[in-house]
């Protein structure tokens, strides 16, 4: 963190022991000016993302404050980041944060927002920063007198305020595949680092909105930031998406969603989406309930709804390869059949159809893959394995055939599964890794202590496979696998302290 330091002098003069200097001070000419642009990042229906930045073409300044008037009455900014927002009529302005407020003569500043609006969306066309246009050309005014004064003290140093956040590094990078790496568009490898973010999967069907009462915000992304997280996992309800159960549900929890991912991506954090809760009537082996609506996991995705699912979700972000899909959590169809048939269950796993043990038609990964690519998306795909994504020893021999070939093996590690020591993970995981990239969608230990996360981190760091802790959400951690006591970050005593220090000693 670099500090920032004001230099604040009195007038010049001859300072005499015992005596007082009056002398006077001519200020000198000022240049001001500044250039400006404003980006629509997405848009979708009543909402979209925007961006604004300056160049400073003058002096160098202390503080800001971005201005500007949007065309259309209906267009608002609902949420941003980077600045303090503020709207009266159409009128809009963005002032600087505690970090951000010098600007050097020809430094620049990046701000965001969520938008909304009705009807049309122009964009404005005239800005300006602490009431000067952005012509694009500087200006210096006439120098002016100040009043003579009385040199009466030395001059003195004084430090300005410390940054209060950490400044950001710029929107998650696009990634694809390359071999057995992800890397992104200039061809840097780049690992996946961070946290699942729960409750977009259960609270719609349990009454508790889409994110457990609140829609994140900028100070829950800096409380994340501040962790060194580059990646966050969403899961997500195929019904309340679909808006066939569940409320809020259709547009109004895409929405949320689709700004949620938006704010991420603008800070710098890469997100995976995962369909967690899906459709289906199961009362097989380790069912986890009877309904036929999305209200917990199921064994695997249905083929009524989980194609559509994927279909729309490919569709609202295809062209941002910043985010990518898992295309299930957690599938478990050998249990289904007793594991009695392990390839059957991996032939099931891969082309779906009618599976032992279940009552409903199954959505294989290939038509999961097939669903996204027929939208023209060509955001990477997380392919899961066997027995809640554990098992990955035939994951190679049964992965969908994907014409971009973007494809990552999606693994599990608990230390309640079967695969928890390093001659399993070297034999097993490591095999896979070593042909394409493996994402440990989900890490935790039901202990509340980090002993096993920290050796599944250990070999993961070893073997250049990344990993999302779960869980950012702060539920006590008594039952494990609980990160923070609350949104601002503060982790829990050992289980998130643990993955927090961690974390800070890694990159992506």
């Amino acid at each position: 963190m670099r500090h920032r330091f004001a230099l604040v002098t009195a007038a010049s003069g001859l300072l005499l022991a015992g005596a007082v200097a009056a002398v006077s001070t001519t200020a000198s000419a000022a240049t001001t000016g500044c250039s400006a642009t404003y980006t629509v990042a997405s848009q979708w229906q009543g909402g979209f993302q925007g961006g604004v930045s300056f160049t400073n073409l003058g002096d160098p300044l202390s503080s800001w404050k971005f201005e500007f008037d949007f065309p259309a009455a209906g267009q608002a900014v609902n949420q941003g980041w980077n600045a303090t927002w503020a709207q009266s009529g159409t009128h809009v302005s963005a002032s600087n944060m505690s970090w951000n407020g010098p600007v050097a003569t020809g430094g620049s500043v990046s701000v965001g927002f969520i938008g909304s609006f009705s009807g049309s969306n122009p964009s404005p066309t005239a800005f300006s920063v602490n009431g000067i246009a952005c012509t694009g050309n500087a200006a210096t005014t006439a120098p002016t007198t100040a009043p003579t004064t009385a040199a009466t003290t030395t001059p003195t140093t004084t430090p300005t305020t410390a940054p209060t956040t950490t400044p950001p590094g710029g929107a998650a990078p696009a990634l694809h595949v390359n071999g057995n790496k992800l890397v992104t568009a200039a061809g840097a490898t780049y690992r996946l680092l961070g946290v699942n973010r729960s409750s977009a999967e259960f609270a719609c069907v349990q009454g508790k909105g889409v994110f457990d009462g609140a829609q994140p915000d900028q100070a829950t992304v800096d409380a994340m930031k501040a962790w060194n997280i580059h990646a966050v996992r969403i899961p997500l309800n195929e019904d309340c998406w679909l808006g066939t159960y569940g409320t809020p549900s259709g547009l109004e929890y895409q929405t949320a969603v689709k700004d949620y991912v938006a704010l991420l991506v603008a800070n710098g954090i890469n997100v995976i989406l995962d369909l967690h809760w899906s459709h289906g009537a199961y009362t097989g082996t380790s069912s986890a309930c009877a309904d036929v609506n999305a209200t917990c996991q199921k064994p695997m995705p249905d083929a009524q709804y989980a194609p559509q699912f994927w279909s729309s979700v490919a569709t609202m972000f295809k062209g941002n390869d910043a985010v990518l899909f898992d295309l299930f959590n957690e599938p478990y169809p050998d249990a289904a059949n007793n594991w009695s048939d392990m390839t059957a269950a991996w032939t099931c796993l891969r082309d779906g159809g009618t599976c032992t043990g279940f009552t409903y038609e199954v959505a294989g990964m290939q038509d999961l893959v097939d669903a996204v690519r027929a939208t023209g998306a060509s955001n990477v795909l997380l392919i899961p394995g066997l027995t809640w994504t554990n098992d990955l020893t035939q994951w190679t021999a049964y992965k969908p055939a994907d014409p971009k070939n973007n494809i990552v093996a999606s693994w599990h590690s608990y230390n309640f599964n079967a695969c928890v020591t390093t001659a399993c993970w070297d034999s097993q995981i490591g095999s896979v890794a070593a042909q394409v990239p493996v994402q440990a969608g989900e890490i935790g230990q039901n202990t509340c202590a980090h002993d096993y996360i920290d050796q599944v981190m250990a070999w993961a760091d070893a073997n250049g496979v990344g990993y999302t802790a779960w869980t950012w959400n702060p539920w006590g951690c008594t039952g494990g696998n609980v990160l923070i006591q609350d949104y601002t970050g503060t982790p829990t005593e050992t289980y998130g302290s643990g993955f927090k220090a961690h974390l800070l000693t890694v990159n992506p």
